[in-house]
């Protein structure tokens, strides 16, 4: 503002000096054609010139207004026609959104007409075919999309939800592999990807995904590192399956590394360790393990490092173990039960009683008693009163899930009743679930339990690499 003010003002200051300068000197001008002679002073000169000058810019000016009316005129329509459309479009978003499928799919035929085919048109033609139960039609519509490259990711999108409703989860994994190469970004791409890689046990790929997702934030924090652990434990099943231990021991490394506190990638790295012969590396895992995350499967490996040995020796052993966390129940049942073993009954009665007052009084402690009473005394009226107490005591602690509230004897990426993704922990169920789903019968696959009966918790390959039974 300061600049053209102080523009203007020179210019006006120059028009001025120049016309008093002029003035001042008015000079001659003599004009001579065909007989003709006009005499006049410089200034009349310049303004006439001045005069000829702005008739003919405006002169050009309306010959090209008029000129170039029919274009405008033509332009205005054109927009006046979009500008209909694109409400029209809106009101069947609107109607889609609502879904009125009908009058969604008339204002997607007038859209389309209005406005000549443009990509928004297509999605909400799609929509509203969806909304009829057309899905064929859907397809199409999605599909025809893929050619245009603004809309190529809106039409895999629709493609992928399309094949999940349909329960083609082999067709939407492939859709969404090429929508996550458009925008690797989105999280709704890179949760989806990961989530179809998971359902079709694609590991090491949803490893490569949730690496990705945490890089691109898409997974932050606690989440972020559960969902990676998980996957890499999975990682290491199939790596086991496969024969290759050493990628293997690998991953289970990498997700014990990555969340110590997580007692799976505990179970696994150390049930590795002892497998492979490292006794050295797995006492001390076990046994650091135990000082915060005390679990029956721990004391079992802790024990299988130096098989062979007599049960005093192996009660001496867990004394060493149970040493690491002295007072919690775990340690003492643990110790009651090598006790049993070792026949030292009095020590057995001990961490039977101190178990108890560390607030542990669940079926498996009452079936120790049972097999106790029976192995010192012979007494199998006593033993079956601690087994009629076994039955009605709390359930013994099991994998757990925290989605649908299933209970399982092994711990798997994803529960095989309700197929939630990293949902299953250590814990004492509610309630006995007794039976095993239709779908676990016939396919074998992950066992529910009986939370009244004792809960071995494996650490085998297949535990770590198994989804969901492979008929559901």
């Amino acid at each position: 503002m300061t600049r053209r003010l102080v523009f203007w003002t020179v210019a006006i200051a120059v028009l001025i000096a120049g016309a008093v300068w002029l003035a001042d000197n008015p000079g001659t001008a003599t004009l001579e054609w065909r007989g003709w002679r006009v005499d006049s002073s410089v200034a009349v000169l310049i303004g006439a010139v001045a005069a000829i000058a702005v008739a003919t810019a405006i002169l050009y000016r309306g010959a090209w207004a008029i000129w170039g009316l029919p274009r405008r005129l033509l332009f205005w329509r054109r927009m006046a026609r979009r500008e209909k459309g694109y409400r029209t479009l809106t009101r069947g978003m609107v109607a889609a959104a609502a879904g009125e499928a009908e009058e969604a799919r008339k204002l997607a035929a007038r859209a389309e007409k209005l406005l000549g085919d443009p990509p928004l048109t297509k999605l909400l033609t799609a929509q509203a075919a969806q909304l009829i139960g057309d899905e064929a039609a859907a397809r199409k519509h999605f599909a025809d999309m893929l050619d245009l490259p603004e809309t190529a990711f809106l039409g895999l999108r629709g493609l992928i939800l399309a094949a999940r409703k349909e329960g083609d989860e082999a067709a939407a994994l492939e859709y969404a592999k090429r929508a996550y190469a458009i925008r690797p970004k989105t999280p709704w791409t890179a949760i989806t990807l990961l989530d179809l890689q998971i359902g079709q046990n694609l590991w090491r790929e949803a490893l490569t995904t949730v690496e990705a997702a945490i890089r691109h934030g898409i997974l932050t924090g606690e989440d972020g590192r559960r969902r990676r652990v998980v996957v890499l434990l999975a990682c290491s099943g199939t790596a086991g399956e496969a024969g290759e231990s050493k990628a293997a021991l690998d991953f289970a490394r990498r997700a014990r590394s990555l969340d110590p506190d997580f007692l799976p990638a505990t179970l696994r790295h150390a049930g590795l360790l002892v497998g492979g012969g490292r006794r050295r590396q797995a006492a001390k895992l076990i046994q650091d393990a135990w000082g915060y995350a005390p679990h029956p499967e721990l004391a079992r490996l802790y024990l299988s490092i130096h098989a062979g040995e007599d049960a005093i020796a192996r009660m001496r052993r867990m004394e060493r173990l149970a040493a690491h966390n002295a007072g919690h129940a775990e340690s003492h049942l643990a110790l009651a039960a090598a006790a049993v073993e070792a026949k030292l009954w009095a020590t057995a009665r001990k961490h039977f009683d101190e178990a108890e007052e560390a607030g542990r009084r669940d079926g498996r402690l009452c079936r120790l008693r049972a097999d106790a009473e029976e192995a010192e005394h012979g007494d199998t009226e006593a033993a079956r009163r601690w087994l009629v107490a076994a039955a009605e005591a709390a359930p013994d602690p099991a994998w757990v899930c925290g989605d649908c509230g299933a209970v399982w004897r092994h711990w798997t990426p994803v529960c095989g009743r309700c197929e939630a993704f990293a949902s299953l922990a250590w814990a004492t169920p509610e309630h006995v679930r007794e039976g095993v789903p239709e779908t676990e019968a016939r396919a074998g696959g992950t066992e529910m339990v009986d939370a009244s009966a004792p809960p071995p918790v494996v650490t085998g390959d297949a535990a770590f690499a198994r989804t969901r039974p492979s008929g559901s």
